[in-house]
């Protein structure tokens, strides 16, 4: 089953700092599975750093919604953040799971939801 959106859910009052631990390896989990790895050790850090310092101030970060095959948002007006893919052949649970285990890891707080055909605004 191919999965178009994965949610990841902060509960409760688990604060968006909470992901500063894991973000980095998240951010490069994600660019290397899509291929979007940046060559230049700077450019890599550059997109840590403008994300980190969100995270450790406790507000919403950037992501990385950047043209690509998936895309790492953060909502406006939610505590979480999601993967998502126009492409029906992209399939999210390897990588969904991978990012489930380095919160768990960490001891966030959260929940997963998959969506197929979502409609995003």
């Amino acid at each position: 089953m191919k999965v178009y959106s994965v949610n990841f859910l902060l509960k409760g009052k688990t604060p968006y700092k909470d992901l500063a631990p894991v973000f980095p390896d998240i951010l490069k989990l994600l660019l290397d599975d899509i291929g979007q790895m940046p060559e230049e050790e700077e450019i890599l850090q550059m997109l840590i750093d403008l994300n980190m310092s969100d995270l450790e101030q406790n507000r919403k970060p950037e992501g990385y919604n950047r043209k690509g095959k998936i895309r790492l948002v953060f909502p406006m007006d939610r505590s979480e953040f999601y993967l998502k893919t126009y492409s029906k052949s992209q399939d999210l649970n390897r990588l969904a799971d991978t990012i489930s285990n380095l919160m768990t890891d960490a001891g966030i707080k959260f929940t997963v939801t998959q969506n197929e055909d979502v409609e995003f605004d």
